[in-house]
């Protein structure tokens, strides 16, 4: 009976977490599987405090002064953290610009003097670079294939996935990220900054990397999942604030896409690490302007200027607007359901074949995609030049090899333009400003946005997915300002006003487009505002991007949420499912307890933790009447820590008094778990017959206040408090027999005395003796 009321609602995370390996030595494939391994398991994160002796005594002996220094760290942690995301940021738009601007230059020149000589160097710089990004991945990073913003969702949900925050993933990141951008595919750099940014902020968090010799102990400051958790937020805001410089579209994309969790002091620290990331973002634009930086600072970040665009709508343009939004929603549930068809196919089939099928097919991409950005506008006839316009700005033809408007491909005429060359045969962030542009009404026909719309389309579907790093913030612009600037030539047309601009349209077809794939609302919307700068488009951005979430949503789940779930990473969502609601937390929790006494033997510690893969075990002490207690949950990680060093074996099976004349023998950090290695395991501890004889008293290493629910409680209500609070463990126990007291808001209200050392609770209420 509980199977079937299971059956949409608990047995789906289950199943999906048991398809997870074993191990945090397995390494993800393209689309983010771990490889199964014996030995290592996929764990939680402790997001919770371990109060046990050892933290209480250690926070005792530390003031006032201690902790305004380990706020004073945080913070500082905060600059390093956007000072070293900006710099990536800069360091990756720097390599794609100059690489595909010296592509482009190249092949502008050779063809010249002929045609077929610069398709073969063409099509060979972009295969080169693309094979350079998918060898760094399957030969040295698997990890950081993929965007990475659904391993980093799950990780900041509470999922510690293997290997995605590791030095080599990183560096893998990074100059992947610049082979599969610069060789032309049809993918973005926006979501692998997210998580090269969140890589940054977890290196720093755990003092660099070990494995390589980069580490350096006066940054090992931060030791608990929660703090790492932090840092890690910040830099998914810096990488996103990085990535389209828009540092308030950062913070609210950590808020709303990618944490399950908020607090106001978190706010102020990402708030400020975005800041420092738009600094430095501007500081390297305002340097390379000066030519410095080769073909960088002509097209540089993500900024599309539209501010001199359509100054006024009226109510009749309403409609189309909102077609453009069901538009976007209808091709964005399209594009994450065959996403999903065509990376669960190569995860099940093609990818099985080992690393050479990976890079074979990663490079036939490239080739296709050489064929036919450099082939279609070949079989385009070529359009005259419009009337110059001095007030706008906008040379045509455009001078070969530059970026721009007007592109003269394969043209008899030296005042003629190819429309379908200026999208196709030039950068992403270009083409996306030509899609965008003002006072260019005309540049386009409509066969060749329809030509450039089904084919880019095609290509972003079957791309994403293979071994390379791949964000589809760019192709989702690219796709949606194609149709919205579509609709803009039918608004043009029909209405036949003067002030409407196509570019505007194309704007709301681009985040309408994203809006219906990645199901994000407020964020999008700023980020939308701040890289156009336009703020009299938000009303217009925040209607189109209701439309299209809700078209959306009526088919499937966002993007991230997609390719999660093909992942196997088992995120608990913002809601609970509707079959919790008949549920109760008896019903679901597990039927078999495995728990310890308070004094345990070591053999029998060493043989539960090797005959099972709990991390958390019930410890069980009696009182003097007989009665049965729960003191405290013991976690895994704590107990090899006691086997491993041996020094708190006791040959007594007597408990001892904590508060007594002996010591604590351990320091917190001791405990703490490393970010990125699998740790201690049973199989490496080693210990003689001797010391399996011995006992170990719990009480001092035990988390003596776990969280604990009524049996009775609805699952609903279960489900709540795991994802607010970010815990790994709840306690079912029966209904508890009586009260000893009762806390109210009032007894929170806390006021300090003049003498620093006391503290008055402001309180009524009595507590029943």
């Amino acid at each position: 009976m509980l199977s079937n009321h299971l059956h949409n609602g608990i047995e789906a995370p289950k199943l999906a977490w048991s398809r997870l390996p074993n191990s945090e030595d397995g390494e993800p494939d393209t689309v983010g599987l771990v490889k199964k391994s014996d030995e290592s398991s996929i764990d939680s994160l402790d997001y919770e405090v371990i109060e046990n002796y050892a933290y209480r005594k250690e926070q005792a002996q530390r003031g006032k002064l201690y902790v305004g220094y380990y706020v004073m760290v945080k913070w500082f942690f905060a600059l390093l953290i956007g000072i070293g995301t900006g710099l990536a940021a800069v360091f990756i738009n720097l390599s794609v610009e100059n690489f595909a601007g010296w592509k482009f230059a190249l092949t502008f020149a050779i063809i010249q003097k002929s045609y077929v000589a610069g398709f073969l160097v063409y099509v060979l710089i972009n295969l080169v670079l693309v094979f350079s990004s998918v060898y760094i991945v399957t030969q040295f990073a698997p990890a950081a294939a993929g965007s990475g913003i659904p391993e980093i969702k799950g990780y900041l949900n509470g999922v510690d996935m293997p290997g995605i925050l590791l030095f080599r993933t990183l560096i893998g990141k990074i100059f992947g990220s610049i082979g599969s951008v610069g060789g032309g595919l049809a993918l973005g750099k926006e979501g692998p900054l997210v998580h090269t940014g969140a890589c940054i902020a977890s290196l720093l968090g755990q003092g660099g990397s070990s494995k390589y010799h980069l580490r350096s102990r006066w940054l090992q400051i931060f030791h608990s999942d929660r703090d790492r958790r932090d840092l890690v937020t910040c830099g998914c805001a810096a990488g996103v604030s990085a990535a389209f410089r828009a540092p308030v579209g950062g913070v609210l994309f950590a808020l709303e896409e990618v944490t399950s969790w908020w607090k106001s002091q978190l706010m102020w620290r990402v708030f400020f690490t975005s800041a420092i990331v738009a600094v430095v973002v501007r500081t390297a634009m305002g340097w390379c302007k000066s030519g410095k930086c080769g073909h960088f600072g002509s097209g540089g970040f993500i900024i599309w200027d539209i501010s001199d665009g359509q100054e006024d709508y009226s109510f009749e343009e309403f409609l189309p607007m909102a077609v453009i939004g069901v538009i976007g929603g209808l091709l964005g549930a399209l594009f994450n359901q065959l996403t999903f068809y065509i990376a669960y196919w190569r995860r099940n089939y093609l990818h099985k074949n080992g690393n050479r099928v990976k890079i074979i097919e990663a490079c036939l991409i490239s080739l296709i995609t050489s064929i036919i950005s450099f082939g279609l506008p070949l079989l385009r006839n070529c359009s005259p030049c419009p009337e110059a316009n001095p007030d706008s700005g906008i040379e045509c033809p455009r001078p070969p090899g530059m970026y721009g408007n007007y592109v003269n491909f394969y043209c008899s005429k030296d005042k003629e333009y190819n429309d379908l060359a200026t999208i196709f045969f030039n950068t992403q962030d270009d083409a996306i400003r030509n899609l965008f542009s003002a006072k260019t009404i005309h540049e386009y026909s409509a066969q060749s946005l329809l030509t450039f719309l089904v084919m880019f389309y095609s290509l972003a579907v079957v791309t994403f997915g293979t071994a390379v790093p791949a964000g589809q913030f760019v192709p989702g612009i690219m796709i949606g300002s194609t149709y919205g600037r579509l609709v803009g030539m039918f608004v043009v047309k029909v209405y036949k006003k003067l002030n409407i601009e196509e570019g505007t349209y194309a704007l709301l077809g681009a985040a309408s487009f994203l809006g219906g794939s990645m199901r994000m609302t407020v964020s999008l919307c700023v980020i939308m505002v701040e890289i156009t700068n336009n703020l009299k488009l938000l009303p217009l951005i925040m209607l189109v991007l209701l439309i299209s979430k809700a078209v959306g949503d009526a088919f499937n789940e966002g993007l991230y949420e997609e390719q999660a779930r093909l992942r196997s990473i088992p995120l608990l969502e913002s809601r609970p499912k509707y079959q919790m609601r008949k549920m109760t937390a008896k019903e679901a929790s597990g039927k078999r307890v495995i728990s310890f006494p308070r004094v345990v033997k070591v053999a029998d510690v060493v043989s539960i933790l090797r005959s099972n893969n709990h991390n958390g075990f019930p410890v069980i002490d009696h009182a003097r009447n007989g009665e049965t207690l729960v003191i405290g949950l013991m976690l895994r990680s704590h107990l090899l820590v006691l086997l491993q060093s041996k020094v708190d074996f006791q040959h007594s099976p007597l408990p001892c008094d904590p508060k007594g004349s002996r010591s604590i023998r351990h320091t917190i950090s001791e405990f703490v778990k490393p970010a990125s290695s699998k740790g201690l395991s049973i199989h490496d501890i080693r210990l003689s017959s001797d010391d399996l004889e011995m006992y170990i008293d719990l009480a001092l290493f035990l988390n003596p206040s776990p969280y604990i629910v009524p049996e009775d409680m609805s699952l609903t209500k279960v489900y709540n408090l795991f994802r607010q609070l970010g815990l790994r463990h709840i306690f079912v126990v029966p209904r508890p027999s009586r009260v000893i007291g009762l806390i109210t808001r009032k007894d929170l209200l806390i006021e300090e005395n003049d003498d620093s050392a006391s503290m008055e609770l402001q309180s009524t209420s009595k507590v029943s003796q």
